[in-house]
């Protein structure tokens, strides 16, 4: 299956280098939720395809931060990214004609959608938000639509109290990224914090795809030391956005060439959409408005 796409874009590499009349080369930006190293590695196969789609060097960047991609695609530095929903708000709030949502995760049920989950370690009594009164809870980063901004909204109307640190929380802590919240909370470092998952699958593998399951993959956690404590309503997965001045048939490849990558190799399917999935649909701004008045409410921006 590789070899076959490896010289069915090899064939195409000419008109390739034609489509990308206009740029000199593509930089494809990724969101923290795990280590650097790791998000490079997990989109090295993608980065080898774009490259000879387009016919162009495809330079990969992991910022510290999500603001990091976020402005990057705000100033032309970043070509594409998978975007949380709450950081396509945020990109779309500050500029709205710096990009365009283009493709969105499928879960294996079809659907599109995934969940903020809270968890603990099982030995340490943890078992719902209730416990967590009085106790350091972990947030990712301020631009994670489940690491802070759908929590930051469902759990103070479940607790009746603010996320400020000593109200209802002893301290709101944040980590830096989903990995180094999992790894934080698996290690006894915070009580408690929150993660993405699709919410489907086996507890004990950190469900079918999302930053559970990559830390599983990764070896950092057992899942059978963590215990769910909390999970919020369905989110609308985060979009791949491409920046809107780019040429239209640069557009048009980097779509198609992510859209058809579940069929054309699992594995780099896998790595890309961070776990068992079936690949990525195309999808439009209406889908992420609700998210965009939700940040727009809560964090003005």
């Amino acid at each position: 299956m590789k070899t076959t796409l490896a010289f069915a874009l090899a064939t195409t590499a000419i008109v390739g280098a034609a489509q990308a009349q206009g740029i000199e080369e593509f930089r494809i930006g990724i969101l923290g939720g795990e280590n650097a190293q790791d998000r490079m590695n997990s989109y090295a196969c993608l980065q080898d395809y774009a490259s000879a789609e387009l016919g162009v060097p495809v330079k990969l960047f992991a910022p510290a931060d999500y603001n990091g991609v976020i402005q990057g695609l705000l100033g032309g530095t970043i070509d594409m990214a998978w975007l949380g929903a709450s950081g396509y708000a945020a990109t779309f709030l500050q500029d709205p004609e710096a990009v365009e949502p283009v493709l969105v995760k499928v879960n294996l049920d079809g659907s599109i959608g995934y969940h903020s989950i809270g968890f603990a370690r099982a030995d340490s009594g943890i078992t719902s938000l209730e416990d967590m009164q009085g106790k350091v809870f972990g947030f990712g980063d301020p631009n994670s639509t489940s690491g802070y901004l759908i929590p930051s909204i469902e759990i103070p109307a479940e607790t009746g109290a603010t996320m400020e640190s000593g109200d209802y929380f002893g301290e709101v802590k944040f980590t830096g990224g989903h990995e180094q919240t999992i790894v934080a909370v698996f290690n006894g470092d915070i009580d408690g914090g929150v993660t993405w998952a699709d919410g489907q699958g086996n507890w004990e593998d950190g469900y079918n795809s999302g930053a559970l399951r990559k830390a599983v993959d990764a070896g950092l956690v057992d899942m059978n030391e963590l215990v769910q404590i909390w999970k919020s309503k369905v989110i609308p997965e985060g979009p791949v956005v491409l920046r809107k001045s780019l040429p239209a048939e640069v557009k048009t490849s980097m779509t198609a060439l992510v859209e058809g990558l579940y069929d054309m190799d699992k594995d780099c399917a896998y790595g890309v959409a961070a776990g068992d999935t079936l690949g990525f649909q195309p999808v439009t701004h209406d889908v992420y408005q609700s998210v965009i008045e939700a940040r727009k409410a809560k964090i003005g921006g």
